[in-house]
């Protein structure tokens, strides 16, 4: 399957973002924190190439500790702060203030000599589509200041929240860029739920999530569903069996089964799992 979304919304949002980004003098990037580089907008770098960067490894208690750390080490290595978060349950939330004040250092010190007090620092916070940013600006807010959903596409125009006197935050919608070079990359993030399930075959999906755990996370399935096939479409059939996904007349429905397979994945019931691993050479 070809995994590509670019709905029209995403241009003029990265339009958006192009205006906006120059009334900021930082960029907050969310990432997930299940799969760093495949959700990391290769726009997003372009654009904030002048600014001053702080990346959030969000929904990092759905992923795998140990992958955490090592990815929070992997990007602290090419200069940017990092820091792991869960937007939902408000872990990680202490350490960004402090991050943000430390990643715009240089421009709080030349405001200090110039005699300019009380200027805020204004962030941009962006990200792929349903990577939680808006959970985010809430959680970190301790208030619902922004739309919030589990699906992409939730936000859809410019919204500025102010933190304190010290931080300003403005939210942006989510964007993907034009194409996948990578096709992974595409199958990632629609197991992630960056890409509208509409337009996705999930039992395919849930075959390659099936192989994918079958190398990385054994057991993982089988612990849930207490199923042993070793083969995924058989194991996918087991778990419609299982879990009673059934048309009418008895058949199995596996199109229900993946996406039952899908949601527990997405809601961490299947485990802390992380879908790729930091490049070995930095």
């Amino acid at each position: 399957m070809n995994y590509q979304w670019y709905p029209g919304h995403m241009t003029k949002a990265r339009r958006m973002m192009q205006e906006d980004i120059k009334l900021v003098e930082l960029v907050i990037e969310l990432l997930d924190a299940r799969a760093p580089l495949a959700s990391r907008n290769p726009d997003i770098d372009d654009l904030g190439k002048n600014k001053a960067r702080l990346i959030l490894l969000n929904k990092s208690d759905l992923a795998d500790p140990v992958q955490n750390k090592a990815w929070a080490e992997y990007f602290v290595s090419l200069g940017c702060g990092c820091i792991p978060v869960d937007s939902r349950g408000r872990g990680g939330m202490k350490e960004i203030q402090a991050a943000i004040l430390e990643a715009c250092r240089e421009r709080l010190e030349r405001d200090r000599r110039r005699g300019i007090q009380n200027r805020p620092v204004r962030a941009m916070v962006a990200g792929i589509p349903n990577v939680g940013k808006s959970t985010f600006i809430n959680s970190l807010a301790g208030k619902a200041c922004a739309k919030t959903g589990n699906r992409p596409g939730v936000t859809k125009g410019r919204q500025w929240i102010r933190l304190n006197k010290n931080v300003e935050l403005l939210d942006t919608p989510g964007i993907l860029w034009p194409k996948f070079e990578d096709q992974q990359v595409g199958l990632k993030l629609a197991l992630l739920g960056s890409i509208n399930d509409e337009i996705l075959n999930m039992e395919e999906m849930a075959v390659h999530l099936l192989n994918f755990l079958k190398t990385a996370y054994p057991g993982a399935a089988a612990a849930r569903y207490g199923c042993w096939e070793e083969d995924a479409q058989a194991q996918l059939s087991e778990i419609a069996q299982v879990r009673g996904c059934l048309v009418k007349g008895g058949a199995l429905d596996l199109e229900r089964a993946a996406q039952l397979l899908m949601d527990d994945f997405r809601s961490g019931k299947l485990g802390k799992i992380t879908l790729e691993n930091p490049p070995a050479n930095g």
